[in-house]
């Protein structure tokens, strides 16, 4: 069981990530990809997540928001900020309060940002440490800009 970030603490990850479309549904819970999930409904008992790809389609999952707690968005490479656009969208056009997890190719460089935009759950890349990796979400005290997290700029919370 891979360890990951979460809420600013280390925990064991409990779900189990399909990447491929052939693989057989374990017992226990899973995130799965957004066009099997969007398809498939086991009859067991197990919670089922979802992830995006970078170029997925999230109007396809607008309609049916508010039932995965867990959306995971993949980064197929560290240089790929096409996931930083999605999760902002979950969050501030659509609403979404569940939790949003970076799968992938995910950095301790990244985790500021992702932050920033609205993840609160990280799966950092399977050959790095998540402990050394948590202390990328204290790498700033503040930022300057608009985020998800602070709707207002440095300046209007200064002066």
């Amino acid at each position: 069981m891979q360890n990951i970030i979460k809420d600013g603490r280390i925990v064991a990850d409990e779900w189990v990530l399909l990447r491929d479309d052939d693989a057989a549904w374990p017992a226990q819970d899973v995130i799965l990809p957004l066009e099997r999930w969007l398809g498939e409904r086991p009859a067991h008992a197990h919670r089922v997540a979802v992830w995006l790809s970078s170029d997925s389609d999230i109007d396809l999952l607008l309609a049916r928001l508010s039932e995965p707690g867990l959306i995971a968005i993949d980064f197929p490479a560290f240089t790929d900020g096409r996931g930083y656009s999605l999760a902002r969208l979950l969050r501030e056009r659509h609403g979404y309060k569940g939790e949003l997890r970076a799968i992938g190719d995910v950095l301790q460089d990244q985790l500021y940002y992702l932050h920033q935009v609205g993840f609160d759950s990280f799966a950092v890349r399977a050959d790095r440490d998540a402990g050394q990796a948590l202390v990328g979400l204290q790498d700033f005290s503040d930022s300057y800009q608009v985020s998800w997290r602070q709707p207002e700029p440095l300046f209007k919370r200064v002066f």
